[in-house]
């Protein structure tokens, strides 16, 4: 279930990648508009799915495999939530921090090796 699901989000994320914009645009609009469809979607199914008690093959498909593929930040942006929601405002911030430093640094990193 998270393979099918994972090759669905993937290639729709692919897809939504081919939508030209022209070279004028430097902010990465795809990526945002993506990221931000692949929170809510994660939203949907987290809650919805405790809601209506969906399937745990179903769970998997959508949650792990869906928005998985299509987007990691879902998952970012539905844990980080959930700190939020717990009251753990400390990790949520040192969470948010941490995802955002530690990934910037790590496109540093690979283009440091590259370079």
């Amino acid at each position: 279930m998270v393979a099918l699901g994972g090759a669905l989000g993937a290639v729709c994320r692919y897809l939504l990648g081919l939508i030209p914009l022209g070279e004028r645009y430097s902010f990465p609009f795809i990526t945002l508009i993506i990221n931000f469809a692949g929170a809510f979607l994660i939203a949907i199914v987290a809650f919805g799915g405790a809601k209506y008690n969906i399937s745990n093959n179903l769970n998997l498909f959508l949650k792990v495999g869906v928005c998985g593929g299509f987007t990691t930040f879902s998952t970012f942006s539905i844990e980080a939530f959930n700190l939020l929601d717990r009251g753990s405002y400390l990790l949520t911030v040192g969470y948010i921090l941490a995802s955002v430093l530690l990934c910037l640094g790590a496109v540093l990193l690979g283009k440091i090796i590259i370079s």
